[in-house]
């Protein structure tokens, strides 16, 4: 059995009163009161303000107070894909300036609002190469990526990013990555295992998270694996097989909701997945957007019947002390 020495480096130390700055993960013994307490992560989903334009498989950039969602697929519209772009300042959304190219399922990269790429994705008739970067007021289209691809993860900033997994449909599963420059994609390390619809994560070209996912055959899959730059290893698997979306960097993630009208919350701390608090409202084909302790889910749809979603919500992580129960 592990000892808390042994994977802290110290021992339990004996207070009476809590430490005025504690680290996360710390615990000490109270003998004042005969308790043991920690430190540790609470977080909860709240509601944030409603989108204009309902959407699904959409995708965003940016964080949850200021975060960019684009695209997307509206079901009963003809054509069904958008080219809406909204953007979010933590109680409102705006309209802005919309993508050149409608476009679903696509990638994107930008943790900063104002400055991110709408990559690929499927347009009104085909699955595209296309890229558009943002630059704070309008769309530019650069160079394309190598291959065509829909439901595809991107992480990254708009200078330094990837994109990887995805596919075709029928499903085409797909491992290719590609890294961006600033100005060129170029193909990379494959994904080890063949997937679309899969989670991502990240800050830059080479420092990545994929996970879970559509695999071959049609079911979800909890693999998660890592990017260092040169090649992808399997790390540990997340808790629940899904579709899910993320949002943070390769080491600490959160990732939620999926397929089918899963609302799960899990927390990665770049060793293993934790269970969490739960959205309020279950549903797949949302964007994500923010970081590990403060990201936001929009949009996206229930599993079936497909419907418009314009709900908002704001994850919200904060430490605190608690009480521990020892058994």
């Amino acid at each position: 059995m592990s000892t808390y020495r042994g994977i802290r480096g110290t021992l339990v130390s004996t207070r009476t009163a809590n430490p005025d700055n504690p680290n996360l993960g710390d615990i000490w013994y109270r003998s004042d009161t005969g308790d043991v307490q920690l430190q540790i992560n609470l977080g909860s989903w709240a509601s944030g303000g409603n989108m204009n334009t309902g959407r699904f498989y959409n995708d965003a950039s940016g964080t949850q107070t200021s975060s960019l969602v684009h695209g997307g697929e509206r079901v009963g519209d003809s054509p069904a894909q958008k080219a809406n772009v909204e953007e979010y300042n933590g109680s409102s959304w705006t309209e802005v300036n919309d993508l050149n190219t409608n476009r679903q399922a696509h990638a994107s990269a930008g943790v900063n609002a104002e400055a991110c790429l709408a990559i690929a994705g499927y347009t009104v008739s085909a699955n595209t190469t296309n890229c558009e970067l943002w630059d704070g007021t309008n769309w530019t289209e650069v160079n394309n990526t190598n291959t065509a691809r829909r439901y595809q993860a991107g992480d990254g900033i708009s200078t330094s990013a990837i994109t990887f997994g995805g596919g075709t449909f029928p499903p085409n599963y797909r491992t290719e990555a590609e890294s961006w420059d600033g100005t060129n994609w170029t193909e990379v390390g494959d994904l080890n295992t063949a997937r679309y619809s899969l989670g991502g994560s990240g800050t830059s070209n080479t420092s990545a998270l994929a996970f879970d996912g559509q695999g071959p055959g049609g079911s979800a899959v909890t693999v998660c694996e890592l990017w260092d730059g040169t090649s992808w290893t399997e790390v540990a698997d997340v808790n629940t097989a899904r579709y899910s979306k993320g949002s943070g960097s390769s080491t600490l993630t959160v990732t939620f909701g999926g397929s089918p009208s899963s609302g799960a919350t899990e927390l990665w701390d770049g060793t293993t997945w934790t269970e969490t608090n739960d959205m309020s409202t279950g549903r797949e084909g949302m964007a994500a957007s923010g970081g590990q302790t403060a990201a936001l889910a929009s949009g996206g749809t229930p599993s079936s019947p497909q419907s418009n979603l314009t709900a908002t919500e704001e994850w919200t992580i904060a430490s605190t002390t608690q009480k521990a129960t020892v058994s």
